[in-house]
């Protein structure tokens, strides 16, 4: 649920759980007001996952020039704390070359820098790295080659996945585009259901099959595979 904002004197934040306009004011060392005066067409009390606000942050001087200070706050890895503000890992690991990717601490400030190019979007959804996990093992869990899934995470070190670390996943092997007009398409998870998707959406299961007739059989759902999602 991006929103297009115009951010001309701060950048642009994603919502994640748990975020509130307290908790974020204190995160970036701005007022509640400042925040509310930057986004005046979204409810303070009601922020939405996934929703990009706009935070009033000045550029400063000094060791993060032209950029701002995040504080690393619980889950946070390179890669999240990236793709939550349209960078790169190798642009943020560029601006804090004293930081160790794998030892972020709870509390630490890192350096987001500014304008820097925005992430390599997805083509297909995340998935979060378990433990003892590796690029090899999570290509044969969802049937993909590992090339595919190296293509789509070009700026991951493979010998360096991390339980919590978030990849992508390209789009199901050999699954071209799905049609999807004023919907959105959801790739399925390991043990989804035709049901279970259609509860989680509060959409009808008819009108989940009529969206979906390249699924010849609603009980044989594989992992990775884009459905539509009818609004």
């Amino acid at each position: 649920m991006a929103n297009n904002l115009n951010c001309p004197n701060g950048t642009l934040y994603t919502i994640q759980p748990g975020d509130s306009i307290y908790n974020l004011a204190g995160r970036f060392e701005i007022t509640v007001a400042s925040i509310i005066a930057a986004n005046p067409n979204i409810d303070p009390a009601n922020l939405q996952v996934g929703q990009q606000i706009c935070m009033p942050v000045e550029d400063i001087s000094g060791p993060c020039a032209s950029g701002f200070f995040y504080t690393v706050v619980l889950g946070d890895t390179f890669f999240t704390i990236a793709r939550r503000f349209n960078t790169s890992t190798e642009a943020l690991a560029a601006a804090n070359p004293d930081v160790d990717p794998s030892k972020l601490q709870i509390g630490q400030e890192i350096c987001i820098p500014a304008q820097t190019p925005p992430v390599r979007p997805c083509p297909g959804k995340f998935y979060t790295v378990k433990a003892g996990e590796t690029f090899v093992s999570i290509a044969k869990k969802f049937g993909y080659t590992l090339d595919a899934l190296l293509v789509v995470n070009s700026g991951i070190d493979p010998k360096q996945l991390r339980a919590g670390q978030e990849i992508c996943l390209p789009p199901a092997p050999g699954a071209g585009p799905v049609s999807c007009p004023g919907g959105s398409i959801y790739v399925v998870e390991p043990g989804d259901t035709f049901y279970a998707i259609a509860q989680k959406y509060s959409v009808p299961i008819e009108e989940l099959k009529v969206a979906n007739p390249q699924i010849k059989d609603i009980n044989k759902l594989d992992a990775g595979t884009p459905i539509c999602i009818p609004s």
